[in-house]
């Protein structure tokens, strides 16, 4: 190390550190180059850290010692995007493809005939801004206009540069508003070796590369990003003026030159036959490729006439996503189960041994209505083959007949609804292939589930009472149960029930209910057959499963355990049976339900879990008859607060009866059967330390 004398040479030193320790990083992540070992590189951080230890007046914001996780956030904040970042319409083949130029030259007859083609990662897509080179901000897609500040986490990420690459030729990219999108990803290779040594030590493994990546830009905590090796590869660059990049592949190239890691993948191509090469050559070295991939992206080169296409509906008329052949499996069907949507449709789901296809664990499809079910002929018993459509959305695509049991049945729709919701009637409307619940409209089940959502065994968001839910529900403001999280106070004050107080008291309420306990979150989906107990069983049961995980919201990580847990694991839950494992089972196949979940992810809902202990865990208690002194429920409630198990019914665990006035005979015989202490109201209370 060069010693320093004073803060002159300190300054000298501190800059000719950085632009060596920046060329390193640039080398080594964008040219794949290495000009000096990795404990070489840590050697002069070291030396810079403690320079700017003793210098603190020379920090800056783009040092490389600034990537060090600072303290954990509470939440993040939203950001709207200048340009949206609006997703790509899918292309399956060549004739696909050709459709789609043919559709460019009618709208655009001048269309350039030269295309630019990238390799589909399989990351979370992010866009960093940079102001005057510095790296300002960082934001997630979100719902494509407006995203998340992840900027804490993201300035984690080794390659990513806190200053663009200093470039004379291009010094002007470095003055005002640089913005540079890209996904976050994590390598294949750095996935294996994180799950090998989770499999040593005993722990759970992550299911794929994307979702781990995604769980974790999204922490709160920093600390736990920076644990992570993540990558940040860059596909495009926009600026105030569109001229700094007349191409598409001329911003791929500027990225290079800024120092930010690409593909390493994209090529400019001519017509119809220069995309097939391209996606023909990528299919063949795809699996060797450091990171996952489903398929290309293919843009009209020219940046001009890509504007000059527009969009049409949700997605950009100059580009298109070719989607590879996606990755087949075979499973058994062990049962079809019915879901009630919030509409009233009634959709059948498949139930399937756990299988892998594209690199996650499925284990039930949507089979979507009886017309599907009768086309396919599925029958519970049958092999089948799975397939993700666009490696994303499992499906059927064909039964083995030949390997069908002998006493498998038809599948019978009308009768299984019948069985599965006999406190129902269904219909199924002329020229429709759905079932629908008959005399419920979709208003009238969307009040019901936004007033069990609100309910006081739920989010208990007191303002959100039935006069009220009717009120917003009619009046449009609310579709779904995440739309109350939408909800404005310009809005609700127009109402004819609401005046500025309430309407801010309501606005207030379900503000306060963004970070809800899990297991009442879980309770207020309104999953058939869930009740207080099993969401509290269930939240329990899984604890148990993400013990020793580094993540810092544990309450979303179990709820991503319930959402992909199989069959077995359900049932292997205190009072979940096959009935309720494939309720829930079927509520999570619901694409639409799935949806519901993402969304109130995106509107900073953050369900949390803490698990109860008191000096009543591992006791279980009934009550029969009534009670004087509280309600039922206030008593449950009071039991849990202290570790205690409420139950519904006498089992052979149960710890202690309470019988109340009007004590039903049946339940007392029970529990004089299983040896359970019978005690009274008084002595609940004892317990209780009232």
């Amino acid at each position: 190390m060069t010693p320093v004398h004073n803060s002159a040479e300190a300054r000298a030193r501190v800059a000719k550190l950085r632009e060596l320790i920046n060329d390193y990083r640039y080398r080594y992540h964008v040219l794949d180059e290495s000009t000096m070992s990795e404990a070489a590189a840590d050697s002069l951080k070291h030396e810079l850290s403690q320079l700017e230890m003793q210098y603190p007046e020379l920090v800056t914001p783009d040092s490389p010692t600034q990537r060090v996780a600072g303290q954990a956030l509470d939440k993040f904040a939203k950001v709207a995007h200048r340009v949206p970042m609006i997703s790509l319409a899918d292309v399956f083949d060549e004739s696909e493809v050709a459709a789609w130029i043919e559709r460019l030259r009618k709208v655009l007859p001048s269309v350039g005939a030269e295309y630019l083609c990238d390799i589909k990662m399989d990351g979370l897509a992010c866009a960093l801004i940079y102001q005057d080179g510095v790296l300002v901000q960082a934001v997630t897609r979100g719902d494509s206009r407006v995203g998340e500040d992840v900027t804490a986490n993201v300035r984690t990420i080794e390659n990513v540069p806190l200053r663009l690459r200093a470039n004379q030729k291009f010094a002007h990219f470095l003055r005002g508003r640089t913005e540079i999108r890209g996904e976050i990803v994590m390598f294949k290779r750095d996935f294996e070796q994180l799950n090998l040594a989770r499999e040593a030590a005993g722990e759970p493994l992550f299911k794929n590369p994307r979702n781990l990546a995604a769980g974790t830009i999204r922490q709160l905590d920093p600390r736990l990003v920076a644990a992570r090796p993540l990558h940040f590869v860059g596909y495009d660059i926009i600026r105030d003026d569109p001229s700094d990049t007349p191409t598409i592949a001329f911003g791929y190239h500027m990225l290079s030159e800024l120092g930010i890691e690409t593909s390493r993948q994209t090529r400019v191509v001519v017509g119809l036959a220069g995309i097939m090469e391209y996606v023909s050559h990528l299919g063949e070295i795809r699996a060797g490729l450091p990171f996952n991939t489903d398929g290309a992206v293919i843009k009209v080169n020219d940046r001009q006439q890509f504007a000059d296409l527009g969009v049409v509906g949700k997605t950009p008329r100059a580009a298109v996503a070719y989607k590879f052949a996606a990755e087949e499996a075979t499973t058994i069907v062990r049962d079809i189960v019915i879901s009630i949507g919030r509409t009233g449709a009634a959709t059948p789901v498949a139930v399937f041994d756990p299988v892998q296809v594209a690199g996650t664990t499925v284990q039930h499809a949507s089979l979507h209505n009886a017309d599907e079910i009768a086309r396919l002929d599925v029958r519970i018993g049958d092999t089948v083959i799975i397939y993700k459509a666009g490696d994303i959305i499992p499906q059927v695509q064909a039964v083995l007949a030949a390997l069908r049991p002998d006493d498998a049945q038809a599948y019978d729709y009308a009768a299984e609804l019948a069985r599965q919701y006999p406190e129902l009637e269904f219909e199924r409307p002329e020229g429709e292939v759905v079932y629908r619940v008959r005399g419920l409209t979709g208003p009238i089940i969307l009040k019901r589930a936004l007033q069990h959502f609100a309910s006081k065994g739920a989010l208990d968001i007191d303002t959100l009472g039935e006069k009220n839910v009717e009120a917003l529900v009619d009046a449009g403001l609310v579709r779904d149960l995440a739309d109350i999280y939408m909800l404005r106070y310009e809005q609700v004050v127009q109402l004819d029930r609401f005046a500025d107080i309430s309407a801010r008291k309501m606005i207030d309420a379900i503000a306060a209910a963004k970070t809800p306990p899990l297991e009442r979150f879980v309770f207020g989906l309104g999953i058939r057959h869930v009740g207080t107990q099993t969401a509290i069983d269930l939240c329990l049961h899984f604890n148990s499963s993400v013990k020793g995980l580094s993540f810092d919201e544990e309450g979303g990580l179990l709820l991503g355990f319930l959402r992909t847990a199989t069959m077995d694991e359900l049932m292997a839950v205190d009072g979940v049976g096959q009935v309720v494992a494939e309720s829930i089972a079927a509520w999570f196949a619901d694409e639409d339900n799935l949806a519901l979940l993402d969304k109130f992810a995106m509107l900073g809902v953050k369900p949390h879990y803490k698990a109860k202990s008191g000096k009543l865990a591992g006791q279980h208690f009934v009550i029969t008859g009534t009670l004087t002194t509280m309600s039922r429920d206030e008593a449950a409630d009071r039991i849990r607060a202290l570790g205690g198990t409420f139950q519904t019914s006498v089992a052979r665990d149960t710890t202690y009866l309470i019988a109340g006035g009007n004590v039903g005979a049946s339940k007392l015989k029970k529990a004089e059967s299983y040896g359970t202490r019978i005690i009274d109201e008084q002595k609940l209370l004892d317990i209780l330390g009232e």
